[in-house]
């Protein structure tokens, strides 16, 4: 199978409404190598770098209210910086660039994926809406 790993995924796809920051970054705790005196940050299986994570709200009027915020990993040497939101909002609207998701089963066996990304960023204003294709007549 030509498939195997994360699934790389277009920011539009995800989040067709866009999304808001409603947390801080935050280090991912490593929870084999922690101890409950000492904090090991997780690393990334892929690339080894240290992984990062920052709550999003998903806006779309669809989505169910335990699916209206979402984490969403970043991995990168440095500790990614949220933008500082703009025009009077309570939350950051931002951007994820080099996203992909993974596909898991959870605890409760259902469907579930991880979301990770490259960084974050403001959210550009010229971008445009992912829209479903429309089907043939």
């Amino acid at each position: 199978m030509a498939l195997q790993g994360p699934i790389p995924i277009h920011f539009g796809q995800l989040f067709p409404h866009g999304c808001y920051a409603v947390g801080e970054v935050e280090k991912v705790r490593d929870f084999d190598a922690s101890t409950p005196d000492r904090f090991v940050q997780s690393r990334d299986k892929q690339t080894g770098e240290p992984v990062w994570q920052l709550a999003v709200m998903d806006p779309d009027p669809a989505a169910k209210a335990a699916q209206k915020t979402v984490v969403v990993k970043l991995v990168g040497q440095v500790e990614p910086v949220v933008p500082p939101p703009t025009g009077g909002l309570p939350f950051t609207p931002v951007e994820f660039e080099a996203l992909c998701v993974t596909p898991y089963v959870n605890k409760d066996g259902r469907l579930a994926y991880s979301i990770k990304a490259r960084a974050v960023r403001p959210i550009r204003l010229h971008a445009k809406p992912v829209t479903e294709p429309k089907e043939a007549a």
